[in-house]
């Protein structure tokens, strides 16, 4: 079922999503599997699967030369995706990316998923490699989230890159894409961001997922400001407990998000990160029922690969 069809069918009850890692490669997927079982007493709408473009990697050959290799360290997206929904029967949302495909990569990765019956993805431009300042796109590649939400648009109608073939099959996925509430770190400005974002959502993206925030306000005055921009699609809140106080340090530098001063007052008290992830449930718990009376679609949790935060905030919240 389409992440549409699911805010729908709700009837302004408000679901509850997440989003897991792959594993690092040479494990297995038992570790998924151990990430979701707590949470699906919930019953998740959804599950998203995060997809990580190529690392370089510079291997010493011992004459003081180095040479470069590529490395997927998290390597399975689809083949997760088409477990989870066999294992489950809930319906996974694959993250694609610009980032590491060109337009014929992303055909090719798009028709597998419609040979699986995948029916949602979540349409990123993705970042740069550690060993770039800004994002490169691939030769031939999509250069923008936009122009990834374009070519899916396409492959809806039928459109693909071969100009031989007159018409092939119309694929039928829901696109979502990313919101900024305090803004994309490369954006000049908030309402230039949500210009960007009004530009995927009229090239076809049907939904909307947000960065993660710890201030409600943040994601209130951005879905206001995005419908006087005219954008009127789903935009889910997405969530991330805090776990550890070396994150008050780490996800603003990563994510570029503000920290409420009570959140860190709280933080900056506790003895130890056992006492930060109480506090982090605790604040998850306020901001999830906050949101939840405001009438969200879907609250969407970043769980890292790890449920048990996840599931203390579902417990007191659904």
């Amino acid at each position: 079922m389409k992440i549409t069809e699911h805010i729908k069918k709700a009837k302004e009850r408000s679901l509850f999503s997440f989003e897991i890692l792959p594993p690092l490669k040479g494990q297995n997927i038992q570790s998924i599997y151990d990430g979701i079982d707590p949470l699906m007493e919930f019953r998740p709408a959804f599950i998203d699967v995060t997809y990580h473009r190529e690392e370089y990697v510079f291997n010493d050959q011992g004459n003081g030369l180095l040479q470069k290799k590529i490395v997927r360290k998290r390597p399975g997206t689809v083949g997760i995706c088409a477990a989870i929904q066999s294992k489950y029967g809930v319906d996974a949302v694959p993250h694609i990316l610009c980032g590491g495909f060109n337009k014929e990569d992303t055909e090719n990765f798009l028709i597998d998923l419609d040979f699986l019956g995948i029916q949602n993805v979540m349409a990123l431009r993705g970042d740069a490699v550690k060993s770039e300042i800004y994002f490169t796109p691939e030769k031939d590649g999509n250069h923008f989230a936009k122009d990834l939400v374009e070519q899916i648009g396409g492959m809806n109608r039928g459109k693909y890159l071969d100009e031989v073939m007159e018409k092939g099959h119309n694929t039928d996925f829901c696109v979502g894409v990313a919101g900024y509430p305090e803004k994309h770190m490369e954006a000049p400005s908030l309402d230039k961001d949500i210009k960007r974002l009004k530009e995927k959502v009229d090239a076809g993206a049907a939904y909307v997922v947000t960065q993660m925030f710890f201030d409600n306000q943040k994601y209130f005055e951005f879905v206001e400001k995005c419908k006087v921009h005219g954008i009127t699609v789903p935009i889910i809140p997405g969530l991330k407990p805090i776990a550890t106080k070396r994150q008050l340090s780490v996800i603003p530098h990563r994510f570029h998000v503000d920290m409420p001063e009570e959140l860190i007052r709280e933080v900056e008290k506790c003895k130890d990160n056992k006492e930060v992830r109480e506090v982090g449930v605790e604040w998850g718990i306020y901001q999830s029922k906050e949101l939840i009376a405001a009438g969200v679609p879907v609250l969407h949790y970043y769980s890292m690969g790890k449920s048990t935060n996840i599931q203390k905030i579902a417990k007191a919240v659904f």
